[in-house]
């Protein structure tokens, strides 16, 4: 924040400030329409995953029906994902990150003047997250353990659920196994071997990845001062606390199969399937909704990326810095204004400008009325 004396001084006259226009209209209304639209929306995701698991299992032949649960659970989660994402997208706000971002992804021009932009952003920002790092390397590995323990357990039990893989024993007598997707064999392994190990333990491995991370980020948010402060417990300990829980039972599911010869076995599967049932029908609705916006947000880096690379760096209007690029402030303007925000004008500063412009406001309008 600038010094008073920075404030007085540097405050610029009337005339150079942007519009006192700092009142809000009336916001534009969800109305029946939107709601309607992302009903229909999960419906046709849902109908579209079921029919693709009866073909993909060949005609449910391949489909487990132990796994009906998990099965019906990642139908609600599409329905959930759809549904939500509709309606978030019907925002002005998320509508234009979603036009640009989307745009710049599928975009042809893009790809020709910075063909690497793409990958590299999907790798360091979707995949690796390297902006959490600029925060905390502890909370960085934290999170990275939690998505590629999470991204490991979607891809061997979403198609597992929809009988879309299919596991058999290559003979009789051996030890020879075949991995299977769609009935066409993909890879036959000794499950006596490394391979054969780690395909029958992915799960495990899964497991062993979240649990440290997810019991991080639930320490923190026990000690933290900062993140107790805001935080809910449905919203932010909950899916915590289901991660653990998920990834506990699963690893006692293993311990009880090798070393206490099935012994509550059965107790364990049902808690197992309880909450990874419950975690799948709460992920549109809770904070592990972001893992579904995220790529939207990708699209908006490459974006401002591009547009630097054509050298289009807004300037603030008053002191000259840079304040981002200009089809960024121009995208920003556009979405305050349909947001009835009457001060949409105050984008084309920058952020220290902002400051002694609120000062120079102050001084003059509200100071001076208790003289």
């Amino acid at each position: 924040m600038p010094e008073p004396s920075e404030v007085l001084a540097e405050a610029p006259p009337p005339d150079e400030a942007p519009p006192p226009q700092a009142r809000p209209g009336p916001r534009p209304a969800v109305g029946r329409s939107v709601t309607a639209r992302a009903t229909l929306a999960g419906a046709a995701v849902s109908l579209l995953l079921i029919v693709a698991i009866v073909l993909g299992s060949r005609l449910l032949r391949d489909f487990d029906s132990a796994l009906l649960p998990y099965a019906v659970a990642t139908v609600f989660l599409a329905f959930g994902v759809a549904y939500r994402y509709t309606v978030w997208v019907s925002a002005p706000g998320a509508r234009r990150l979603f036009k640009k971002g989307f745009g710049s992804l599928f975009s042809a021009a893009n790809f020709r003047k910075a063909p690497t932009a793409l990958p590299k952003m999907i790798a360091t920002y979707l995949g690796f997250q390297k902006f959490l790092g600029a925060r905390s390397h502890a909370r960085w590995a934290a999170h990275q353990m939690i998505f590629w323990g999470c991204i490991l357990a979607a891809a061997i039990t979403f198609p597992l659920t929809w009988g879309w893989f299919t596991f058999t024993s290559g003979n009789a007598t051996g030890p020879g196994y075949e991995m299977r997707i769609w009935g066409f064999k993909i890879l036959g392994y000794d499950a006596l071997s490394v391979v054969g190990w780690l395909m029958f333990h992915g799960l495990d491995i899964a497991a062993v990845l979240v649990i440290p991370g997810a019991s991080y980020f639930l320490w923190r948010r026990m000690k933290d001062r900062g993140a107790i402060t805001g935080q809910r417990f449905a919203y932010d300990l909950l899916p915590l606390i289901m991660l653990i829980v998920i990834s506990v039972t699963g690893l006692l599911l293993t311990f009880s199969s090798i070393f206490l010869h099935g012994g509550g076995y059965e107790f364990l599967a049902i808690l197992h399937m309880v909450s990874v049932v419950f975690t799948l029908i709460y992920i549109p609705f809770g904070k592990f909704f972001h893992i579904v916006q995220r790529p939207a947000a990708v699209g908006m880096q490459l974006f401002k990326y591009t547009a630097r690379q054509d050298e289009q760096i807004f300037a603030c209007k008053r002191c000259g810095e840079p304040v981002d690029t200009a089809p960024y402030v121009e995208n920003l303007r556009g979405t305050m204004k349909d947001l009835n925000l009457n001060f949409d004008a105050w984008a084309e500063y920058c952020p220290r400008c902002k400051r002694v412009l609120r000062g120079g406001a102050y001084l003059n309008h509200v100071k001076k009325g208790f003289k």
